[in-house]
């Protein structure tokens, strides 16, 4: 049986990522006022992100705002903090306080850890950076090539298959005969974004 946090909004608002090209406000907002139904933030257990508004669905964005809904504002803190508490399980999480990155900085470039490797190559870490927030594409990659020893977020470590799913596919994968070449080439596709 799936299982399902609720969460009212106030107020809800997607990123619109093409509006400063045409002229057009950067964020569209939706709200549940008057006749309007309410909006309802749920995350189901599998980790997908449902924001309705009656029937419609507005979660179509990587980027959103939410005000969070309640009888006082203790109340709809409270809801605020229970919803973040679960949003960061699964993506970055950041309030109106924090300060935005540039638009074309990637996410926690930072330094590379200190880290000795072995006469392979691969790195054999000291001790594993921690990781907060989001990771640019180059450390991700770092990582999977063992080049940088890394405790990824929480959100990495789920995966929307069961694990009896997971094991079926991974079968399959090992007796297809192009299976390897195709491992070969992610490799070297990896590497290739380590040299961008």
């Amino acid at each position: 049986m799936t299982t399902s946090l609720t969460w009212r909004l106030k107020r809800y608002g997607r990123f619109v990522p093409s509006s400063r090209e045409t002229g057009g406000k950067p964020w569209k907002v939706f709200e549940a006022l008057g006749d309007k139904p309410v909006i309802v933030l749920t995350i189901v257990e599998s980790g997908y992100l449902l924001i309705l508004q009656g029937q419609e669905s507005l979660g179509e964005s990587r980027m959103v705002r939410m005000q969070f809904d309640g009888r006082g504002r203790t109340e709809a803190i409270d809801e605020c903090s229970s919803a973040v508490a679960k949003l960061m399980e699964y993506v970055p999480v950041t309030t109106q306080d924090d300060v935005p990155l540039h638009p074309n900085q990637p996410p926690t470039e930072g330094p590379a850890p200190a880290t000795q490797h072995t006469c392979q190559g691969k790195a054999v870490g000291v001790e594993p950076e921690v990781v907060q927030g989001s990771l640019s594409i180059k450390r991700l990659t770092q990582h999977f090539l063992g080049e940088a020893a890394l405790t990824l977020p929480k959100m990495y470590h789920r995966s929307s298959l069961a694990q009896g799913d997971l094991e079926s596919i991974l079968r399959v994968c090992m007796l297809d005969p192009t299976f390897y070449a195709f491992v070969e080439n992610m490799e070297g596709e990896l590497k290739k974004l380590l040299e961008e």
